[in-house]
This record gives structure tokens, C-alpha cells and sequence, in this order.
């Protein structure tokens, strides 16, 4: 699994307990799911469709460092299937795992669009065959 994007754990993130909310979390898990299938879809509308069970496995607490891992699970027609983790980035202790997020592609109208898409690309990728 690859690890996008790091999160400081601060004052305003934490719940009535001291630790990370869950709901802030879950709206940084959501953000970097779609800025995900964006760049693999090659397409800005892209929506959440579909959330499995969430497990929380520990907590974070101010000044951790968590950081946010996203894979590729499946590629469906419209959408795209991906899991998530959300560890600490010091300990590397498991804070969370996703085994289901979907995203689903749009068009203009907002209706599912098929994608074409069959394999995680990278921008590097990308860039190297428009060169050739």
C-alpha cells in the first residue's frame, strides 16, 4: 500500500476524549479517496459512492502524525475500488483499515461515465508515453 498524504493531529481535529474524531478521519480518508480516483481516472467528477465497515484499531492524539495509505482494489466499469489504511506515521501503528471504498466516474450530466481504465497508471507513466 502506498502512503499519500500525511495529517498533523492539532487541537481542533480532537474529540471531547483528546483524541483524533473520527469524523474529521473519515472527511480526510474521503478527500484523498477522491483526489485518488481523480488522477487514476484521469476525470475531476468523481463521486464516494459506497463506504464499508470502518475499523477503528486505535486512536492518534495531538501532535501524532498519521498518514493515509490508498490501493487500487478493483477497476469496474464506472468505478473505481479502492481500501484504505490510516496509520501512525512514527509507531506505524495500525489506526484504521477501509477494505471498501467505491468511487464512481461521472460525466457533465452527473451519470456514471465508463473510464476504460484496467491497471494503476502513474503520472510519471503519463508523461513518458506522451514523449514517445
Amino acid at each position: 500500500m502506498r502512503f499519500h498524504t500525511r495529517k498533523w493531529v492539532k487541537p481542533e481535529d480532537l474529540n471531547p476524549n483528546g483524541t483524533l474524531f473520527g469524523g474529521r478521519l473519515l472527511e480526510w480518508i474521503d478527500e484523498e479517496a477522491a483526489l485518488y480516483a481523480i488522477i487514476q481516472l484521469e476525470n475531476p467528477k468523481v463521486v464516494t459512492k459506497y463506504m464499508s465497515e470502518i475499523d477503528f484499531r486505535s486512536s492518534a492524539t495531538k501532535g501524532d502524525i498519521v498518514e493515509i495509505g490508498i490501493e487500487v482494489v478493483k477497476f469496474g466499469k464506472s468505478s473505481l475500488r479502492l481500501k484504505c489504511e490510516v496509520r501512525n506515521k512514527m509507531t506505524q501503528e495500525t489506526i484504521l483499515t477501509i477494505d471498501n471504498i467505491v468511487m464512481v466516474n461521472l460525466d457533465t450530466d452527473g451519470n456514471p461515465l465508463p473510464h476504460g481504465k484496467n491497471k494503476v497508471e502513474f503520472v510519471s507513466d503519463r508523461l513518458n508515453t506522451k514523449e514517445k
